[in-house]
């Protein structure tokens, strides 16, 4: 990298200190940018219809608010890219490393996560200001980069992108929280309802044979950690249900008892079901007798040939249980995606909701394996046979979170569709259900 001006990040007059830069870039330094402005552009177009007064509420512990989770995605590439490639420069508002630091212990201390919803400062245009200034500093730094450091960068770069999208879909879930405890309904994206398309065909369960099979990412682009190592894994015959498990569906799981039955629940569930009064999933009010839905473009009428969607592990188990299946394997889940090409209801398409299966889909053997919503699966969240977390405070991303999570497959409308891959491993607490979150069903073949 050239020798430059001293970089500063923050509200300098309210635009950051960096110089304009005009040399031609490689085309390796032009496709880093142009894939870096555009994941950080996607990030501000899902706010294009927030008011300042949406970007900081918290409604939850779980929940951030809006204003922080573009400031986090800022502090990302400024503690991980910034600072380690640009050593001259100077952080005009050091305090921003504590408020947006989000569990990086090696990173330095944090501000608490269930008070984030307290911070009003710094403002939303505060906010953005400090993006931009990071957004011409990493600019920068890659036009200047020769294609050695080029090579050293890309690595983190492209890290600190997934990061960024992983924050656009915790975006989109978390608003969709804040939003459904205002009683007005706010509506985030107006998008029309997909017509009632009447009774889903009945489930398909397509088998599988036993096989040993390759489990994890083969290495070829990019992929997490805990996706890795690759490893050889010996999965029993099964068989997977070529569809979601619809509104409609559920439905009868409810009126059948099921959340008062608690035979079909594990006894954690079960405790948490009466802590919590479930009586369906989360967003579904009873009005007159009948079920309506609040979605991100308005409170609707539940469309019950719409997958089931914000139901946590516990409801998904229980499910199954009352249905007479059971919830596949990650293992079983990887086997059958594999091969499968990347396509579904994704954020791409702004619908930033659940579609019912489509005709031409429901002539597929699996359908709805990627988007719509993310699968649970049965499967704890664990170390694959030999992983080790990398040392420092990028190797605290996935690992040490590898205890009392389950897996969850396939990604959901609010999921990037360049994010996700068969062997993504995405993980939650098993009575968590404000994201995206559905049900896929599985058998054993004797």
């Amino acid at each position: 990298m050239k020798e430059t001006d001293i970089l500063v990040a923050g509200e300098v007059g309210g635009h950051a200190q960096v110089r304009d830069f005009s040399a031609t870039a490689s085309t390796r330094s032009q496709r880093l940018i142009d894939r870096f402005r555009e994941v950080r552009d996607f990030s501000a177009r899902l706010c294009r219809s927030l008011q300042p007064e949406d970007y900081v509420v918290q409604s939850m512990p779980d929940v951030s608010p809006t204003k922080w989770h573009l400031a986090h995605t800022s502090w990302f590439f400024e503690t991980f890219v910034v600072k380690v490639w640009m050593p001259r420069y100077r952080s005009e508002v050091p305090q921003y490393a504590y408020l947006f630091n989000s569990y990086y212990n090696a990173a330095g201390d944090m501000h608490r996560r269930d008070l984030r919803g307290l911070i009003s400062r710094p403002t939303v245009a505060e906010t953005y200001r400090f993006r931009e200034s990071i957004d011409k500093c990493v600019t920068k730094l890659i036009e200047d980069a020769d294609e050695a450091l080029l090579a050293e960068i890309e690595g983190v770069l492209t890290l600190g992108l997934h990061h960024e999208q992983q924050h656009q879909e915790l975006l989109v879930t978390d608003i969709k929280h804040v939003f459904a405890q205002n009683p007005l309904y706010p509506v985030f994206q107006s998008v029309e309802a997909p017509a009632e398309t009447g009774k889903i065909s009945p489930q398909r369960f397509v088998k599988f044979d036993e096989a040993t099979v390759l489990i994890g990412h083969d290495g070829d682009g990019f992929s997490y950690d805990n996706e890795s190592p690759r490893h050889r894994a010996l999965v029993a015959a099964f068989s997977l249900s070529n569809r979601l498990i619809t509104n409609g569906e559920y439905l009868a799981f409810m009126e059948a008892g099921g959340y008062t039955r608690p035979e079909f629940w594990l006894s954690l569930g079960w405790t948490t079901v009466n802590e919590q009064r479930w009586q369906a999933p989360l967003y579904w009010v009873q009005r007159d007798g009948a079920w309506w839905n609040f979605t991100l473009s308005g409170f609707r009428p539940v469309n019950e040939s719409e997958p089931v969607t914000h139901v946590s592990y516990f409801e998904a188990d229980a499910y199954a249980n009352w249905d007479g299946p059971r919830l596949p394997t990650e293992f079983e889940w990887e086997r059958a995606a594999s091969d499968l090409p990347i396509q579904g209801n994704f954020v791409d398409a702004q619908r930033f909701h659940p579609a019912p299966l489509c005709a031409d889909a429901a002539d597929a053997p699996l359908a709805q394996m990627f988007g719509d919503v993310w699968e649970w699966t049965r499967s704890a969240y664990l170390p694959y046979p030999g992983y080790r977390a990398v040392r420092g405070a990028l190797g605290e991303y996935n690992g040490k979170f590898m205890c009392n999570q389950m897996v969850l497959r396939g990604g959901s409308c609010a999921t990037s569709r360049n994010h996700i891959r068969a062997t993504y491993r995405n993980f939650f607490p098993p009575d968590k259900r404000w994201q995206f979150s559905g049900i896929r069903l599985a058998r054993d073949l004797s």
